[in-house]
């Protein structure tokens, strides 16, 4: 943070952030739950059913985006709102289907007005995120392109809208940029499901 710490500006907004968030991801549950119920009461005795996903059942409600399946700060209290903790899904029918990404959000303390810095926790093969530091080049987040009306669920929306719609021009992994430029999305696809099951596949580590 700066030496001025953060403004009361800052602090309302990222509360009510916080907040809307909660309310959100609760919703979600509870639509997930009701859901999962439903489906259950209706299985025929020797049924299998798939496990549930949290919030991957629930598209639509709320306005969080669905593959965001976690968003909250580091500081379970809530009392460090500059801090904050990710995780998303990779889109079903994508190159990244059946993943889990954790991603590190970091607030400034003139948020709204400068844009948060998001990287990848989970490795990730994508032209626009390096692979060695998470950084992601998009450019919401840059300076010059951020807007005090983005949210940071607005954020993870286009992170989301990234993975599939990379930018080679700006790339921060040369050689996924490389593969992609071939158009060979066969091959290109071939490699981020590899990563993807390689990093970010449900028990694996990052």
């Amino acid at each position: 943070m700066s030496a001025d710490g953060p403004t009361p500006q800052t602090l309302r907004r990222l509360m009510k952030e916080y907040e809307a968030i909660r309310s959100d991801l609760a919703r979600d549950q509870q639509a997930s739950s009701s859901s999962s119920s439903s489906s259950s009461s209706s299985a025929t005795p020797g049924s299998r059913r798939a496990p549930s996903t949290p919030r991957a059942s629930s598209q639509g409600a709320g306005s969080m985006h669905p593959d965001v399946l976690d968003l909250r700060p580091w500081d379970t209290d809530g009392e460090d709102l500059f801090e904050w903790y990710a995780l998303i899904n990779g889109p079903e029918g994508g190159s990244y289907a059946g993943g889990h990404f954790e991603l590190s959000i970091q607030v400034p303390p003139t948020y709204p007005s400068k844009p948060p810095k998001i990287s990848f926790k989970t490795k990730i093969f994508h032209p626009n995120v390096s692979f060695t530091t998470g950084e992601i080049c998009l450019d919401l987040l840059s300076p010059t392109s951020w807007s005090p009306a983005w949210r940071l669920q607005s954020c993870l929306t286009a992170v989301l809208a990234l993975l599939e719609d990379p930018e080679p021009d700006s790339p921060l992994n040369v050689d996924a940029a490389a593969v992609f430029r071939t158009g060979d999305m066969v091959a290109y696809r071939g490699m981020c499901k590899m990563y993807t099951l390689l990093y970010a596949a449900q028990g694996e580590s990052s």
